[in-house]
C-alpha cells in the first residue's frame, strides 16, 4: 500500500515548531529561569545548586574521579597540568551488575555492599597506595540535594536502582566509611557534581567563555553559570553553575503524539521537554506516528533512535535500507516512494528535537546577557544524539541563527565527551584549593 501523502503532511505539520514557536520556547525558557532564580517553586526548572563556578584553567596536580551514573562505575587518576591540558594517567572500570556473580543495584543490595565495591575500585585506581594522599571528586548523576559540593543527599535513586540505604544518606559519606574500611585513608572524597556540571567544568577547562553544559542523549538536561548567585560555600570564579534538571521544562505545546505517550508513560505530567527531544523518546514517537500512517493507529511500533539515524543516513535514490529497516521491525514491504515519506517523518521529529534544544540554550544566554549585548561563548554538549544524530547539529545552527540573528557567529556548540571524569577531577582540584 502507498502511504497517504496527505496524512504524513499532517502529522509532519504536528512536529514542525515554526520561527514563531522557536521565538516563543526560547522565551518561556527564560521566563522560568528568571522565575526560579526568585523562587525555584514558581518555575518548572529545578535550579539546583552545584556549589562551584567556572575553574581558571590553572588547576594542577593528580585527582581521582569517581564517575556513577549508570550501572558501569568507572575511577581514573587524572593529573591536571594547567592551561586546559591534562592527562589520564590511570583508569578502572566494572560494572555494578554481573549476572550470576554479584549484583550491587537491585532488590536485596545494601549501601555498604555498593560503596566497599566502589571503594575496592579506587584501590585499584592508587595501585593499593595507602599513603599518598589523594583527593576525590564524584560525578553522581541521581537527583540529591546539596548544601555544599561536599555534602550530596540522595534524594530517590532513578535509572533502576534499588540499593537499600542509600536514599537520604550523604553519598561522600557513605564513601569515606568504605574507603576506612578498606585502609584508605588517604583518599579524601571532597566534591560531588552532577555530569551535566562536569561537562561544563571539563570543556571551561579546556575552552575559555564555556558557561553552559549540556547532555543531548538518551536523556537531555543543561546547566549554566548564574553570575549573580554568590554564595560563601562556593567555589570556582564567576558565580555559580545552576544544574536545571531541564528535561522537565513544561511550557512547551506538545502534540498529539507527546500527549498519548505522555499519558502512558511511568510518570505522566513530567519531563516534558525531555519527553519531546532525546534519544530515549525519538524512536517511541516515530513508532506512533509511523503506526498512524500505516492505518494502525495505536499498533506498538518498536522503533529506537538509532533505528532513526539509520533511516536518516540512508539518502539513496531506493531506500533499501530504510526499507530492511521498517521489514526487520514491523515485518512490512514500503517501495522507494514510501521509505522516502519514512525518512521525511524522521526527519520532522529530529528536527524538532534540535530546534526545542536550542530555544533553551538561548533562553539561557538571553538570560546571561540581560539587557547587554551577547558575547562570544561555546555551548559544550555530551551525549549521542548530539554526536551521531544526522541533522542535530545543522538544525541547531539553523535555530541558533533564527533566534539571534548576526549574533549567532558568537555562539557555537562543541562535543565535551571525557566530562564525567575530567570534570571531576577538576571539581576536586577547585574544592582543595578552596579549603587550603
Amino acid at each position: 500500500m502507498a502511504l497517504d501523502r496527505q496524512l504524513l503532511q499532517s502529522i509532519i505539520n504536528e512536529f514542525t515548531v515554526d520561527a514563531e514557536q522557536l521565538r516563543e520556547i526560547a522565551a518561556n525558557f527564560r521566563q522560568d529561569l528568571k522565575l526560579g532564580l526568585n523562587d525555584p517553586k514558581e518555575s518548572s526548572l529545578r535550579m539546583l545548586k552545584s556549589y562551584v563556578g567556572l575553574p581558571t584553567g590553572k588547576e594542577t596536580g593528580e585527582y581521582l574521579a569517581l564517575d556513577l551514573g549508570g550501572t558501569n562505575v568507572r575511577v581514573s587518576r587524572i593529573k591536571l597540568e594547567g592551561a586546559g591540558r591534562f592527562e589520564v594517567t590511570k583508569k578502572v572500570g566494572k560494572p555494578l551488575i554481573l549476572p550470576g556473580e554479584y549484583d550491587y543495584v537491585g532488590v536485596g543490595s545494601t549501601a555498604e555492599e555498593m560503596f566497599d565495591f566502589l571503594a575496592e575500585l579506587i584501590d585499584e585506581a592508587v595501585d593499593k597506595d595507602h599513603e599518598t594522599k589523594f583527593y576525590l571528586g564524584h560525578t553522581f548523576s541521581f537527583p540529591s540535594s546539596q548544601t555544599n559540593l561536599y555534602n550530596a543527599k540522595l534524594i530517590i535513586w532513578t535509572k533502576e536502582f534499588a540499593t537499600s540505604g542509600v536514599e537520604g544518606h550523604i553519598v561522600n559519606d557513605l564513601l569515606k566509611e568504605a574507603l576506612e574500611r578498606r585502609g584508605l585513608i588517604n583518599v579524601e572524597p571532597i566534591s560531588v557534581i552532577n555530569d551535566t556540571v562536569a561537562v561544563l567544568l571539563s570543556a571551561a577547562y579546556q575552552h575559555a567563555d564555556t558557561y553552559i553544559g549540556s547532555i543531548y542523549a538518551t536523556g537531555q538536561n543543561n546547566c549554566y553559570l548564574e553570575s549573580s548567585i554568590n554564595d560563601p560555600e562556593n567555589v570556582g570564579v564567576g558565580g555559580m553553575i545552576l544544574n536545571l534538571e531541564s528535561g522537565n521544562f513544561m511550557k512547551l505545546t506538545p502534540n498529539r503524539f507527546d500527549k498519548e505517550y505522555d499519558e502512558n508513560s511511568e510518570k505522566p505530567g513530567e519531563q516534558r521537554l525531555e519527553k519531546m527531544v532525546s534519544g530515549r523518546y525519538l524512536g517511541e514517537l516515530f513508532g506512533m506516528a509511523l503506526a498512524e500512517l500505516f492505518d494502525e493507529a495505536g499498533e506498538k511500533y518498536d522503533f529506537t533512535a538509532i533505528d532513526i539515524s539509520s533511516i536518516l543516513m540512508d539518502e539513496s535514490v531506493d531506500g533499501d535500507r530504510i526499507s530492511a529497516i521498517i521489514k526487520d521491525r514491523i515485518n512490512k514491504d514500503v517501495d522507494s516512494e514510501d521509505a522516502k515519506k519514512i525518512r521525511e517523518l524522521a526527519t520532522a521529529i529530529v528536527v524538532r528535537s534540535a530546534r526545542i534544544v536550542t530555544a533553551a540554550f538561548v533562553g539561557i544566554i538571553w538570560q546571561r546577557a540581560g539587557s547587554g549585548k551577547i558575547n562570544k561563548q561555546h555551548i559544550a554538549v555530551d551525549g549521542s544524539v548530539y554526536e551521531k544524530m544526522p541533522l542535530v547539529k545543522e538544525n541547531i545552527n539553523k535555530a541558533l541563527s533564527e533566534l539571534l540573528g548576526e549574533e549567532a557567529a558568537k555562539v557555537d556548540t562543541m562535543l565535551d565527551t571525557g566530562g564525567s571524569g575530567l570534570g571531576a577531577a577538576i571539581s576536586a582540584a577547585m574544592a582543595a584549593r578552596h579549603n587550603d
